[in-house]
C-alpha cells in the first residue's frame, strides 16, 4: 500500500474514493509534504522529494516511522524546502524534474528523468531485512560510473571508470590501508556514485550509509552490498557540474585553505631536530626553491619506542631536546623565512603516560565494554602499546583539544597532521561513545572515525576564537570531511611508476567524490631498492605531476636511515623540479580564485575531463588527463623511458602553455614532447577565451605569500590570456590568505575580461569589489597577451597609448609600457593605479596574422 501525507486534506483520507483515486492504495493519516510511503510483504519504501531533481528513499522493514528523513553524519544539509510541483501519482511520485514509479509487490523504483523521458534506472532493495543486505541497480543506457572514492585497482593503470571492475571495500569495516605495488595505500569510502550515459543522460546515486560497501559493476544488474541501514538520494540534472553541485550542497563544500596550502611542503618520517629542517632549508634556498613549511613526523613529540607501554605516542608535547623553544623557532621561520610547520598527531596513546590515566579516568577512550577499562592494543605494537581516543565521543575531542592541541595553536602551527585515521590499529570488540545513540560497536564508528577527528580540530578553533584557518592532512576520510579544511594524500605509496599511475585513476575518482584537495606522497613513500638514474627520473615525473595537481605539494618519503631525500633540490632533475615548482607558485592566483569557486560554486579545482565534456565519448575514461578549473589541461606521465606521449584535446580551440602553438580541439596531439630544453615538463594545454592570473615568481621568491629573498615587493595583478572571439571573463578572488574573515565578506573580486575582433584585443581588468585587511590601495597591472603570429602594432590603456620598449629590461625599468616577449607573446603593463579604477588594455594587431595562429 501507499501511505500518503499531504495530497489531499486528511478528513478525506477515510473515505473509499479517496483509495480509489490510488489504484486501491491506502494512504495513512500522517501528514509531512513531499512524502509517500509504500509498504508491501512487510516492508516499506518511503520517497520524500527534498527538490525538484532531488529524491530521498530508505527502505525497512515493518511500518514506516512518520518522520522527516533520516541522515548520517555525512549529510549537512537538512532544511530542503521540498519540490514545489510535488505530486503524487498512482504508483509513485513525481516533480517537474524527476518521475519515480514503484513496483507495488516488489517495492524497487524507477528513477525517470522528465526533462529527457528517460527512464535512468531501476533499484530495488536486496536482502532488506537481513543484516547483510543491499540493492540493486539496472544499467539501462548508462555507459560509465564514477565517484565512490579512494580505491587503487589495477598497477599502472591511469585510465578507467567503474564499469566492469568491483568497488572492494577494504578487509573488515571499511576504510583501510591496502597492501599494493611495494606500498600501503589508502581505501576511503565516499558513497556518492555518477552515472552517465550517451545524449546527456546522467544520474548520482549517494547512498547514505556510513558501514563498509561493496559495489559490482560487472554484471547487471549491478549492485552494492553493506549492513545498516538501505537510504539515500538520487540526483538528477542536465550535466555532471549540476550532480556534483546537488552533491556538494548535501555533505557540505570545502572551506578556502590558507594560501600556504598551495606551496611546496617539505616532509619526511622524519625530521630528528631544528637542526636536520634547517639543512634542508638551507639548500632549498640556496638553490633558490620557493618553499611555504615543513611538516613535522612522530620525532617532533619524541619519536616512539616498538613494543613498549612508556613509548611517547600520545603525549602530543614538544621533544624539547631536539626542539627547544618551538613557539619561539616557529615565529622565527614564519618571520624570517615566510614559512609554516604542521606536526602529526596520531589518535594512540601508550598505556604508561600519564596522559592515558588522565583520559581512562574521565572514559574518553574506547572500552571493553561501557563501562570496562580502556582497550588495550598490542596487535601491532610499531608505535608501542596502550589505547586510542575515542573521537566519537565529543566531551573527549574537547577535552584533548583544548589539553593537547590547543597549546600547538597558540605555539602557531599551520595546521594538523592527522595520521592513521583509519583508525589502522583497533579492537573490534571495543566500546565507543558513538555517533548514533544505541550503536557503540567499531563497525559502527570506524569509517567516520577520521571525520570527527577532522571536526574536532574545526570546532576547537572555532569554539577558542582562533582566526586563522586550519590546514588539516588526513589519510582516510569520507563523504563529508571536506567541509571541515581536509586534504588528503593516498598513504604510504611504493616508490615505482605503477603506483603513481594508479594514483591519477585513484585521483579521478576522489574529485567525483567531492574531495578537491588531494594529493600523494610525491616521490614515494617505500622507495624499496630504486635508486641513481630510476629514482631520479620516477621523482622528476612525480614532482611534475603534484606540482599541478596537488595541494599542498607534499614531498614525504620513510628516511629512518637518514640516507635517502625528499626535497626537491636534493633528489630528481633539479633544474626540471625547479621550474615546474615555479610554474606552481605563478599559477598561486588561479589556484586560489579556484578555492574560493569550489567554495561557493561546489566546482572541483581538478576533474577529469568528463566532468566538462561528458558528451564527448574519447574523455570517458581518461584519468591521465585533468582540467585544472576549466581553462587548463595537464596530461601525466608515468612511465620508465617515456620521452613524448599523445594528448586528446576535448572540442574547441587550445594552446600549448609550453609554445603558445594553437591546436583544434576534438582530437589527439600525437607526440608531445617531454623534454623542452632539457627540462621534463608536463604536457599543459589552455583553453581559447582563458584569463590565467598569476603572479610574479623568480630566482628571489620565497613562498606563495610573495615574499622574497631581497625584500623586493612583485603583487602586479598578472594575468596571462588567451584570446578568443567569444567574449570570456574570469574572477579573481583575493583574501587575507591567512583568516576566516573572508567568510564574513572580507574577499575582493577583480573581474577580468577578454574579447578578441579582427584587428583588436580587448582585455578589461574591472574596478575590485570589496576588500580584505592587507589589500593594495593601488597595483600595477600586466597583461601577457598571447597572440600568435598576429603582430602587435600599438597597445592602449584606457585610450592612451604606451610605449614599447626594445627589450624585457627596458620594460622592467620603466613604470609602463608593453613590449613583445617573443614566442607569440606580448606583455604590457599599466603602471600603478587605483584598484577601483577600470583598465582597458586595447592590442591592435596587424590584419597580415591572426590571434591565436601559431601552428599546430
Amino acid at each position: 500500500m501507499i501511505r500518503t501525507d499531504s495530497w489531499f486534506p486528511k478528513s478525506l483520507l477515510v473515505l473509499p474514493a479517496a483509495l480509489a483515486l490510488l489504484g486501491g492504495l491506502a494512504p495513512s493519516a500522517a501528514a509531512q509534504a513531499n512524502r509517500a510511503v509504500f509498504e508491501a510483504g512487510g516492508n516499506h519504501l518511503v520517497l520524500h522529494a527534498l527538490d525538484e531533481d532531488l529524491i530521498h528513499f530508505e527502505f525497512g522493514a515493518g511500518q514506516a516511522p512518520d518522520a522527516a528523513p533520516a541522515a548520517s553524519i555525512m549529510v549537512l544539509k537538512r532544511d530542503y524546502p521540498g519540490a514545489k510541483s510535488f505530486a503524487r501519482t498512482a504508483n509513485g511520485v513525481q516533480t517537474a524534474d524527476v518521475a519515480v514509479s514503484v513496483a507495488a509487490a516488489t517495492l524497487c523504483f524507477t528513477l525517470t528523468d522528465r526533462a529527457r523521458d528517460t527512464e535512468l534506472t531501476t533499484i530495488c532493495p536486496a536482502d532488506a531485512t537481513k543484516d547483510e543486505k543491499g540493492l540493486t541497480l539496472t544499467p539501462n543506457r548508462i555507459r560509465n560510473v564514477y565517484g565512490l572514492g579512494e580505491e587503487f585497482v589495477t598497477p599502472g593503470e591511469m585510465n578507467g571508470d567503474w564499469v566492469g571492475r568491483e568497488r572492494k571495500p577494504g578487509v573488515e569495516y571499511g576504510n583501510r590501508m591496502i597492501g599494493f605495488h611495494g606500498g600501503m595505500v589508502g581505501n576511503a569510502m565516499f558513497p556518492i556514485m555518477y552515472a552517465v550515459g550517451d545524449a546527456g543522460i546522467n544520474y548520482a546515486l549517494f547512498v547514505d550509509n556510513t558501514y563498509a560497501q561493496r559495489w559490482d559493476f560487472r554484471t547487471a544488474p549491478w549492485s552494492m552490498r553493506t549492513r545498516g541501514e538501505l537510504r539515500g538520494y538520487v540526483m538528477t540534472g542536465p550535466n555532471l557540474p549540476d550532480l556534483r553541485r546537488d552533491y556538494m550542497e548535501l555533505v557540505g563544500a570545502p572551506p578556502v585553505p590558507p594560501r600556504k596550502a598551495f606551496g611546496l611542503w617539505v616532509s619526511e618520517f622524519g625530521f630528528e631536530n631544528w637542526y636536520e629542517l634547517e639543512t634542508k632549508l638551507a639548500t632549498l634556498r640556496e638553490h633558490r626553491f620557493p618553499v611555504d613549511g615543513f611538516v613535522l613526523d612522530l620525532q617532533w613529540f619524541g619519536g616512539i619506542i616498538t613494543g613498549a607501554d612508556i613509548s611517547p605516542m600520545g603525549s602530543l608535547s614538544w621533544d624539547l631536546k631536539r626542539f627547544p623553544d618551538p613557539a619561539g623557532y616557529i615565529a622565527r621561520l614564519r618571520t624570517e623565512q615566510g614559512l609554516g610547520v604542521i606536526p602529526i598527531e596520531e589518535p594512540y596513546i601508550s598505556k604508561a603516560l600519564a596522559e592515558h590515566d588522565t583520559l581512562a579516568a574521565r572514559g574518553f577512550m574506547p572500552r571493553l565494554g561501557e563501562n570496562g577499562a580502556p582497550v588495550y592494543l598490542t596487535a601491532n605494537p610499531w608505535w608501542g602499546k596502550g589505547s586510542m581516543m575515542d573521537f566519537t565521543n565529543d566531551a573527549g575531542s574537547t577535552f584533548w583539544h583544548d589539553w593537547k592541541r590547543q597549546p600547538l595553536v597558540e605555539a602557531g602551527v599551520t595546521g594538523h597532521w592527522t595520521d592513521l585515521g583509519e583508525p589502522e590499529i583497533y579492537d573490534s570488540t571495543a566500546w565507543y561513545h558513538g555517533v548514533v545513540p544505541g550503536r557503540h560497536a567499531h563497525a559502527d564508528v570506524h569509517n567516520v572515525f577520521n571525520m570527527k577527528w577532522s571536526q574536532s580540530v574545526f570546532d576547537g578553533y572555532r569554539r577558542h576564537g582562533v582566526r586563522r584557518r586550519p590546514l588539516i592532512l588526513s589519510r582516510s576520510g569520507i563523504s563529508g570531511i571536506q567541509r571541515y579544511g581536509v586534504a588528503m594524500w593516498s598513504g604510504d605509496i611504493g616508490a615505482n611508476a605503477a603506483s603513481l599511475a594508479t594514483h591519477m585513476n585513484a585521483q579521478m575518482h576522489m574529485s567525483m567524490s567531492g574531495m578537491d584537495y588531494f594529493g600523494s606522497n610525491i616521490g614515494g613513500f617505500h622507495r624499496g631498492s630504486i635508486q641513481g638514474d630510476s629514482l631520479t627520473e620516477l621523482y622528476t615525473q612525480w614532482f611534475a605531476a603534484g606540482a599541478l595537481l596537488d595541494v599542498p605539494v607534499r614531498v614525504h618519503a620513510e628516511n629512518l636511515c637518514n640516507c635517502k631525500e625528499t626535497a626537491p633540490d636534493r633528489v630528481g632533475h633539479r633544474a626540471s623540479n625547479l621550474a615546474n615548482l615555479r610554474l606552481r607558485y605563478s599559477l598561486t592566483p588561479y589556484y586560489y580564485a579556484l578555492a574560493h569557486r569550489a567554495r561557493l560554486f561546489a566546482e572541483p579545482l581538478v576533474a577529469p575531463l568528463v566532468y566538462h565534456y561528458q558528451d564527448d565519448a574519447a574523455v570517458r575514461e581518461l584519468g591521465d588527463e585533468k582540467l585544472i578549473g576549466q581553462d587548463l589541461l595537464v596530461a601525466a606521465v608515468a612511465q620508465h623511458g617515456q620521452q613524448q606521449r599523445d594528448v586528446y584535446l576535448p572540442r574547441g580551440t587550445w594552446y600549448d602553455f609550453h609554445t603558445n602553438a594553437r591546436h583544434e580541439g576534438g582530437q589527439w596531439v600525437r607526440n608531445v614532447p617531454l623534454y623542452r630544453d632539457s627540462l621534463f615538463r608536463l604536457p599543459l594545454y589552455a583553453r581559447a577565451g582563458a584569463i590565467i592570473p598569476r603572479m610574479h615568481v623568480d630566482e628571489q621568491s620565497m613562498n606563495v605569500l610573495g615574499k622574497r629573498l631581497d625584500g623586493s615587493t612583485r603583487d602586479a595583478l598578472v594575468a596571462r590570456v588567451y584570446p578568443h572571439a567569444a567574449e570570456s571573463q574570469f574572477v579573481l578572488y583575493e583574501d587575507d590568505g591567512e583568516t576566516i574573515a573572508y567568510q564574513d565578506g572580507a574577499v575582493a573580486t577583480t573581474t577580468l575580461s577578454q574579447r578578441s575582433a579582427p584587428g583588436r584585443v580587448t582585455v578589461v581588468v574591472g574596478a575590485r569589489e570589496g576588500t580584505y585587511d592587507g589589500a593594495p590601495a593601488q597595483r600595477d597591472n600586466v597583461i601577457e597577451l598571447v597572440a600568435g603570429d598576429a603582430r602587435v602594432g600599438s597597445v592602449r590603456v584606457n585610450g592612451t597609448a604606451l610605449a614599447q620598449h626594445p627589450s624585457r629590461e627596458a620594460f622592467e625599468r620603466a613604470g609602463s609600457g608593453w613590449y613583445d616577449a617573443g614566442n607569440g607573446v606580448v606583455i604590457a603593463r599599466s603602471g600603478t593605479r587605483p584598484v577601483g579604477q577600470v583598465k582597458t588594455f586595447e592590442f591592435r594587431t596587424s590584419a597580415a596574422g591572426r590571434i591565436g595562429r601559431g601552428g599546430k
